[in-house]
């Protein structure tokens, strides 16, 4: 298989095996990390969970990345990148551990999502750090299957993260605070696992290096306007659009998860345990179409383009997603989960690709950062749309339609975009 050549290829590069064993350790452990936290919030059986409960879960953990992101890109633009990864492990690893405590504990709900809002948000630095790193450690001409293979492996990662909190938690009689602290062990060995890198190795370059936390931040500001700037020059029109219409795929995608949680809640099965199991192997199948995307998408990009990729992925998201999912029943939506899966991770590689060849490594903190917020925002944003339109079983005729106006209208307006690039 050309993924497993092209994988052989890549792992001669000893820094990118470095780095990809970072990855695969942090996102394993975001993947142990978030099953706990859906089956403690949205899985109990003591909780009578709704989609506006699930909504505002997600505002209370996601929505601060709005404010974390731009401070992260400017930090990633200064900061040495293996550093990052060590501390930002290591602040993970601990908090948690406090998580886990609180799950335990009597404490109110408000200091458990404050908890838990820490590790997700020291994750903002890691992701973004992992993709700004990555022209570091690989050539150019091996860069487009770079982005695909190792994002791929970490979604990989974490769908095994994600399956591995299954085990424990069934062996660990359903204690969802035993697995938050394997996700706290897992954070840890990343942190260990960065140490086999140089410190500079990663960069920045040393002359835009400002270890001083105050002197970072005074010029937050401006930088950000100037990464802005540098993101809305005619130049990189194409990383601009490709960001907008990743981020409308990312808003479909955060709706039809959380009417998939719904579905698998209360109308999929009969009790929280089994719908659980049924979310696992949703999202297992949708890890399956991802990794289906890192195998097409170095082939598909190199025949068609990144941007012309993109506009397929939406395209058949858009027919094959109201086909599947109008049915409301278990195996249309397994099969729809891989389709899924595989367009979206398919056109983010593409995007990754566009951006990291339209911006200068100077900027790349900062952009990686402004694509996270963007992501957050958009997944937010679903998850309230869904909790407005969806019934308390999870069906929802109008959801289902309205996704696939979107992703039919991110096909088009690429396809025209694409004629002024």
């Amino acid at each position: 298989m050309s993924v497993v050549r092209d994988l052989r290829v890549l792992m001669r590069f000893r820094d990118f095996r470095r780095l990809l064993s970072v990855r695969l350790l942090s996102q394993g452990a975001d993947g142990v990390f978030q099953i706990a936290l859906a089956a403690y919030v949205v899985f109990s059986p003591e909780k009578q969970t709704s989609a506006t409960a699930i909504a505002s879960a997600m505002s209370v953990l996601l929505l601060p990345y709005s404010l974390v992101g731009p401070f992260a890109g400017v930090l990633l633009d200064r900061w040495r990148r293996r550093q990052v990864f060590l501390y930002g492990n290591l602040v993970r690893a601990l908090m948690a551990s406090a998580t886990a405590v609180l799950m335990v504990s009597d404490a109110p709900d408000w200091l458990f999502y404050v908890s838990a809002l820490c590790v997700t948000a020291v994750n903002r630095f890691v992701l973004s750090g992992l993709s700004a790193a990555l022209p570091r450690v690989v050539d150019d001409e091996r860069l487009v299957i770079a982005n695909s293979l190792s994002p791929t492996a970490g979604t990989l990662a974490a769908t095994a993260g994600g399956g591995l909190a299954f085990v424990v938690r069934l062996l660990g009689g359903d204690s969802d605070a035993a697995v938050v602290l394997l996700g706290a062990a897992l954070y840890l060995c990343g942190a260990l696992a960065s140490l086999r890198m140089a410190p500079e190795l990663l960069g920045p370059d040393r002359e835009l290096i400002q270890p001083r936390l105050s002197s970072a931040l005074a010029g937050t500001a401006r930088d950000l306007v100037a990464g802005v700037r540098h993101l809305a020059d005619p130049a990189r029109r194409q990383a601009a659009w490709a960001l907008g219409a990743m981020s409308l795929m990312r808003f479909c995608y955060g709706a039809l998860l959380v009417m998939v949680l719904m579905l698998c809640r209360y109308t999929l099965t009969s009790n929280p345990d089994d719908g659980l199991a049924l979310l696992g192997l949703a999202l297992g199948i949708s890890g399956a179409g991802f990794f289906a995307a890192a195998v097409f998408t170095p082939w598909a990009a190199g025949r068609l383009g990144p941007q012309r990729w993109i506009v397929v992925c939406a395209a058949a998201a858009a027919v094959l997603e109201p086909a599947l999912g109008l049915s409301f029943s278990t195996a249309p939506m397994l099969i729809a989960a891989f389709i899924l899966g595989l367009t979206t991770q398919g056109a983010k590689i593409a995007t990754d690709t566009i951006v990291q060849s339209s911006v200068e490594d100077g900027f790349l903190g900062r952009i990686f950062s402004v694509y996270d917020v963007l992501f957050n925002i958009a997944f937010v944003g679903a998850a309230a749309v869904a909790a407005l339109m969806l019934p308390p079983d999870g069906r929802s005729a109008t959801l289902v339609v309205t996704v696939a106006v979107l992703y039919a209208g991110v096909a088009g307006a690429m396809t025209k975009v694409r004629c002024f690039t």
